[in-house]
């Protein structure tokens, strides 16, 4: 929503209350009309649809108390007649009417000054003779984002690696003036150093960047070889960056004042890592938890046995019970990835019987005479439904 919109939009007749409906009756009529008007009941109705919407935008102002506010002084300051009047002043009697598109340059575009219901931001830049903007201040530099991979176990454990980038920085030849070694940048004759000049339309007098000198207050006569003009070159520099123990897939570092400098003595923006983990051979990761799926042979899941894991820190052994299932999960805690608060996450060993494709004679025998003495497995569900579908 734009000032623009809060001049031409009525929004006590979209929810159909009177201007001085207290806050309870304008919550009441909201919720009514968006019920009424809310897609999911009427599926396909375009018109309804934009009702919806407008009602919501109408109670995103008049539910706040701190909008509705500006919204009624705004509205009540305009509605007077007070702009159109003064749009046929200045020697301009008759002139064409006070358009509010003019006032709000292309609000409508996206690109108005006045493009947000800031009604002090509004007023600032009208009555302060001089637009409100005075001349440009330091800017940010942009943020820079680049990306990282990194091993395993490296980001499990931490490290600290040189990174390389390629981004603009000063230049060092003219110190980032961008004029010619043994000149310097002289004041803007059109704006005097200001950075910025004033255009009156009316009765008023907005600001806004000199075109002269592109906001910046001064201007190059004879421009720096190595940076054309322009304060900056793209630079190739090396950072040296410690990625956390546990760093994970996906994760973003942030580096503060690491992006591009600022502009007049701004701060420089920031560098944002995007981490890439390559996968291990051995060990998954599932949060803190490194997992790992360990064969076992039918003999030893039957009779049990003690079994040997790797860890990030060696070797350790597991119990593994008579009669474990496949598919069991064991836990060695403390194993996995350490956290910031000194804690670490467990290693999780998966169980697969393995059963082998082909055993010998003697094993065939073995195998048999065990199938004898076991019992069947219970299968009564199974069995009813054979019944049940022939």
């Amino acid at each position: 929503m734009s000032s623009k919109d809060w001049i031409e939009k009525d929004y006590y007749a979209v929810l159909g209350v009177a201007k001085t409906a207290p806050a309870d009756e304008i919550k009441k009529a909201y919720r009514k009309l968006a019920r009424e008007s809310h897609p999911d009941h009427n599926p396909g109705d375009a018109k309804a649809e934009e009702r919806f919407k407008a009602v919501s935008e109408a109670y995103a102002v008049l539910g706040d108390d701190a909008k509705r506010r500006e919204y009624d002084e705004l509205r009540s300051l305009f509605g007077s007649g007070a702009f159109r009047r003064g749009a046929r002043q200045a020697g301009q009697p008759g002139g064409a009417p006070f358009d509010v598109s003019d006032l709000f340059g292309g609000a409508q575009a996206g690109g108005g000054r006045f493009a947000g219901g800031n009604i002090s931001d509004l007023f600032s830049s009208i009555f302060s003779g001089g637009g409100g903007a005075g001349a440009p201040g330091p800017a940010r530099g942009r943020d820079v984002e680049t990306e990282v991979a990194l091993d395993f176990n490296d980001a499990v454990r931490g490290v600290t690696l040189p990174l390389t980038l390629r981004a603009p920085g000063v230049c060092d030849t003219c110190h980032g003036n961008g004029a010619k070694p043994g000149t310097q940048p002289r004041t803007c004759p059109v704006c005097h150093g200001a950075g910025v000049t004033n255009r009156n339309q009316g009765a008023f007098s907005f600001s806004e960047p000199c075109r002269n000198c592109q906001g910046v207050g001064t201007v190059v006569d004879e421009k720096c070889p190595e940076c054309q003009g322009t304060g900056g070159v793209t630079k190739t520099r090396t950072l040296n960056v410690r990625f956390p123990a546990g760093v994970a897939d996906g994760q973003r570092i942030r580096l503060a004042g690491r992006g591009e400098p600022g502009e007049r003595g701004g701060p420089a923006g920031d560098l944002f890592v995007h981490v890439k983990v390559r996968p291990d051979e051995v060990f998954g990761r599932t949060g803190d938890d490194l997992t790992l799926t360990v064969p076992i042979t039918f003999a030893e899941a039957v009779l049990g046995t003690d079994l040997r894991v790797p860890t990030l820190d060696g070797a350790v052994t597991l119990r593994v019970p008579p009669g474990t299932p496949s598919g069991r999960i064991l836990r060695a805690r403390g194993k996995g990835v350490s956290r910031r608060d000194g804690q670490s996450g467990d290693l999780l060993v998966t169980l697969d019987v393995v059963v082998p494709a082909r055993v010998s004679d003697e094993a065939r025998a073995a195998l048999e005479t065990f199938a004898e003495q076991t019992p069947p497995a219970a299968r009564e569900h199974l069995d009813a439904r054979v019944r049940r579908f022939g």
